[in-house]
């Protein structure tokens, strides 16, 4: 079932969890928790608010977070504290005997709903046309069920953002182009970091079902879905030269899902772990500049009180779609287990082209 299907037989949470007070809702999940023991695991996205954070049996990236998952067999219960995408990736690795729950299930991707399985197979059909059997398609694990199981089906695999230099030199090796579904900037900017040039890459736009490229298309090696991260796509070339005219010692440090301009003038770039990892260890005293969420931004701060850190946009707001996840939905997804309405299962056809693609990025990644 596709998120906006899914979407669509939601059901609103019930005015009494809105109503508790904090500490009530605390205590609930504290009770909760106690209850289940083991049979419960909480996995919480880097990107969630610190209200659910702090119950989290785990903080990661999805894929990470998908992986403990499944490898908590004594868990009948996955209450997983991210957006829709993930909970899917989630339930695609795990047990049938597990259960993954969605604590609000508006908690969607804007970059994820960018590519939809119709879309994706119009697309495949005219850029099969246009350059018979040379292409291999990706997707970054930023996509619904769906297209992880349209790339699977084809021949493909998803990545990561830690992992998607590898996997696109192994697609490399394997066809003459490569589909790089949903988000253009880590596609472009893992791309070029390999040496391709920006001339050699051409925009898919799922809206007008076109190709968009100047010049001879034969020389075409990257094809970019037209997608992107509302959060991250707000970093601009304007926050980096505001940032190196009033803090010149300030290091910045970005995700590459940014636009490719704005990573280009940065001083270094990486995926979450990468970004974390690389302020944990860096000297007492240094600062940093970080061009990623908000809330991820706030906890790296308040985990390095030795050193200076800022938001490269000061203006920057959370995930919006990953803030639905918060404490009342929380607490009403535990108390209602066994019902339906925060539940997500993926298709067996579906799981099963979609664990293709995933296991061939774990073989060759």
């Amino acid at each position: 079932m596709s998120f906006l299907e899914t979407l669509q037989k939601n059901v609103m949470i019930p005015e009494k969890y809105k109503q508790m007070s904090r500490e009530e809702l605390e205590n609930r999940v504290i009770e909760v928790k106690q209850q289940l023991g083991s049979r419960l695991f909480i996995p919480g996205h880097h990107y969630q608010k610190d209200e659910v954070i702090q119950f989290a049996d785990a903080t990661g990236d999805s894929l990470k977070l998908a992986q403990l998952s499944a490898e908590n067999k004594e868990a009948e219960y996955i209450v997983f504290c991210g957006v829709h995408f993930m909970a899917e990736t989630a339930d695609i690795l795990t047990s049938d005997h597990q259960k993954v729950l969605l604590p609000d299930m508006r908690a969607g991707c804007s970059m994820a709903d960018m590519a939809d399985i119709q879309q994706t197979e119009r697309a495949w059909e005219k850029l099969q046309e246009l350059f018979g059997d040379t292409i291999l398609p990706l997707t970054y694990i930023n996509s619904t069920a769906a297209i992880k199981a349209f790339v699977g089906e084809n021949g493909g695999a998803t990545v990561t953002s830690s992992n998607a230099e590898t996997m696109v030199k192994w697609a490399l090796g394997i066809k003459e182009r490569i589909l790089f579904l949903p988000d253009q900037h880590l596609g472009r900017n893992t791309a070029a970091d390999l040496g391709i040039g920006l001339d050699e890459m051409a925009i898919w736009n799922p809206i007008s079902n076109a190709l968009e490229y100047e010049g001879d298309v034969s020389n075409i090696r990257v094809i970019l879905w037209k997608g992107h991260c509302s959060v991250h796509e707000n970093f601009t070339v304007q926050n980096v030269a505001d940032t190196r005219v009033q803090y010149p010692d300030m290091k910045i440090i970005v995700h590459p899902e940014c636009r490719r301009e704005v990573v280009e003038l940065a001083d270094m770039a990486g995926s979450t772990s990468y970004i974390i990892n690389a302020i944990e260890k860096a000297e007492p005293g240094s600062a940093w500049a970080i061009g990623t969420e908000m809330n991820l931004v706030n906890r790296i701060i308040n985990d390095n009180p030795d050193k200076q850190i800022i938001s490269l946009n000061p203006h920057m707001c959370p995930c919006l779609t990953m803030n639905r996840i918060d404490l009342p939905h929380l607490v009403w997804s535990l108390e209602s287990l066994e019902e339906t309405h925060n539940s997500i299962k993926v298709g067996p056809e579906i799981t099963e082209n979609a664990k293709l693609a995933l296991d061939r990025m774990l073989k060759n990644s």
